[in-house]
């Protein structure tokens, strides 16, 4: 009987079709290995993105702000305080006036029976009483020392009460204009004091003649 030994480590020599076949066959298994190996990691990476729970998306609010006006109420002005004139003073100072200057007399009387220069002779000696009266008791002076006619200039923050502006009044101050008036103000003044007794608003006696 004839006895068989296999040398493991002899390396073929030729490179038959078997050979081929077989290099083929382990080439297409290792594709096919490559291919299902990509295909896995692509199945399960596409799973791990739909097992992710997704947050909701994020829903912004828009705050609509409605801009109320508020009603600002500005405060009510002050109130004028009314200075009353004395009653006293100027009754007073008409008693002078009638007493120097037949002032009452002279605005009383019905001038038209009478002729312009009889009105003029009589206002003649009226202007003299009165003029008497003024300088005796009160001090006045011109409020603008400018010649009347002149052109002036009233600066921001010129005395309202001093000067009365007439015309087309436009914008600030400054405001130039010509001159019309020159003003007058009182800058001292003395009436003469009364009794108790006295009733100021007796501004002429009534004269009976016994």
């Amino acid at each position: 009987m004839n006895n068989f030994s296999i040398d493991l480590g002899l390396r073929p020599t030729t490179f038959d079709l078997w050979h081929v076949c077989l290099a083929g066959a382990v080439l297409i298994l290792c594709l096919l290995l490559i291919v299902t190996l990509i295909w896995a990691i692509l199945a399960g990476r596409r799973n791990k993105e739909h097992s992710v729970v997704t947050s909701p998306p994020e829903i912004k609010i828009v705050e609509k702000i409605v801009e109320v006006e508020k009603i600002v109420q500005t405060p009510a002005p002050e109130p004028i305080i009314l200075k009353e004139a004395s009653p006293d003073a100027a009754c007073l100072l008409l008693s002078l006036l009638q007493r120097e200057a037949r002032f009452i007399d002279f605005i009383k009387e019905d001038m038209s029976a009478y002729s312009d220069t009889d009105i003029g002779a009589a206002a003649r000696i009226v202007h003299q009483g009165c003029r008497q009266v003024i300088n005796e008791h009160f001090t006045i002076n011109a409020i603008s020392q400018d010649v009347e006619g002149n052109r002036v200039t009233l600066n921001q923050g010129f005395d309202a009460n001093a000067f009365r502006l007439t015309g087309n009044i436009v914008g600030e101050p400054p405001f130039t204009g010509t001159l019309v008036h020159k003003g007058w103000r009182v800058d001292d003044l003395h009436l003469p004091k009364l009794t108790e007794a006295h009733n100021p608003r007796i501004i002429a006696a009534a004269e009976v003649e016994l």
